[in-house]
């Protein structure tokens, strides 16, 4: 699932590079064009389309899966909850034995985290499963999300958000997470419901992350600047964010500050990943950089 995004289009490529036969699946077939072309077999399907996840799943090996992000959504958490039961049904439907489910830190609390408590409530779906061994990848914050923060950058030469600004927070790149899915899909390290967590080099503070990023965009001295809610709350509606996306976004970003939203366990071997911000920055930056 996802195969157009930036987890699911990684950990695409990453397996038909190692020729494993994949079925990339996508809301249009223009956007799977570039994986079919490598190989993959393009399934067009609506993830609330439990009968047509059935077809997509059936005979697999294994199934990557996660819950398709809409900010668009009025009601966010009951869209959620109408993906997560199509995509476990399919799963019961399909006899899947195997499957990857991408999560996020946060997702053990009950509540308080914003879009988050969605991913918390689909680990419980997937636990109620029988017959199925689920590996629950929860990652830190993507990398990826400061390329939003590209145009202010840009025009008014800060890195703004609500986060406290001195919190270090587990960060990732996605790329990390997809090299660490194609590992769980292509082994049977899991048995029964586990989790992982994936958090990234190093924990990371948003001020850290100006700083980097400033030096990577040749603007160095970038400061971050931790704005008003309702501040926050504007540019998102402007951003087309729904009213309860917005809302949740600003939860999610409280319970980082506070310390509500962090990692479950001490970090170890196995849940630090290679890429640092530093790496990213240089990428992200090469991509604003004329021709």
């Amino acid at each position: 699932m996802g195969a157009t995004g930036n987890v699911g289009g990684a950990l695409s490529r990453l397996l038909l590079d190692e020729d494993v036969k994949v079925r990339a699946l996508g809301r249009s077939p223009e956007r799977l064009e570039a994986l079919t072309m490598l190989g993959a077999h393009p399934y067009v399907v609506d993830a609330q389309d439990a009968t047509r996840l059935t077809e997509a799943f059936r005979g697999s090996d294994a199934v990557f899966t996660l819950l398709p992000h809409d900010p668009q959504e009025p009601d966010y958490r009951r869209s959620q909850a109408q993906l997560g039961e199509a995509i476990v049904e399919a799963i019961a439907a399909a006899r899947v034995s195997r499957v990857v489910f991408l999560s996020s830190i946060g997702a053990d609390r009950l509540s308080g985290t914003g879009p988050v408590v969605s991913l918390h409530d689909q680990e419980e779906r997937m636990r109620e499963l029988t017959g199925v061994d689920v590996l629950v990848l929860r990652p830190g914050s993507f990398f990826e999300n400061f390329a939003h923060a590209l145009p202010l950058i840009e025009d008014e030469g800060i890195l703004a958000d609500t986060v406290a600004p001195d919190v270090a927070i587990p960060m990732i790149a996605t790329a990390d997470i997809a090299a660490a899915a194609a590992d769980a899909l292509t082994t049977e390290e899991w048995t029964g419901v586990e989790i992982r967590e994936l958090l990234g080099e190093r924990d990371l503070s948003y001020a850290e992350a100006a700083a980097v990023l400033g030096e990577a965009l040749a603007r160095p001295g970038l400061s971050y600047v931790q704005v008003p809610e309702a501040d926050m709350e504007a540019a998102l509606r402007q951003a087309g964010f729904s009213p309860d996306m917005a809302r949740l976004q600003l939860e999610l970003n409280r319970a980082l500050s506070d310390g509500t939203v962090v990692a479950g366990e001490p970090r170890s071997s196995r849940s630090t990943t290679p890429t640092s911000f530093e790496a990213f920055a240089t990428e992200l930056a090469r991509t604003v950089q004329p021709a």
